[in-house]
């Protein structure tokens, strides 16, 4: 993830939040936090399924 990307997602943040004042490193670290469970996510979903980890079928 890039600086601009957490920029971008913390300003999102904060505007959904009516724009306090005194927050921008809470909403900095949050949105550092969401991307990063977002890039894992893609990340877990694209990775090939480990051998032996599939259901049986039935």
């Amino acid at each position: 993830m890039t600086f601009e990307q957490i920029r971008e997602r913390a300003y999102e943040l904060w505007e959904r939040n009516h724009r306090p004042e005194g927050f921008e490193i809470e909403f900095w670290l949050l949105a550092e936090r969401e991307l990063r469970k977002e890039r894992d996510r893609q990340r877990a979903d694209a990775a090939p399924a480990a051998p032996g980890s599939e259901p049986p079928p039935g």
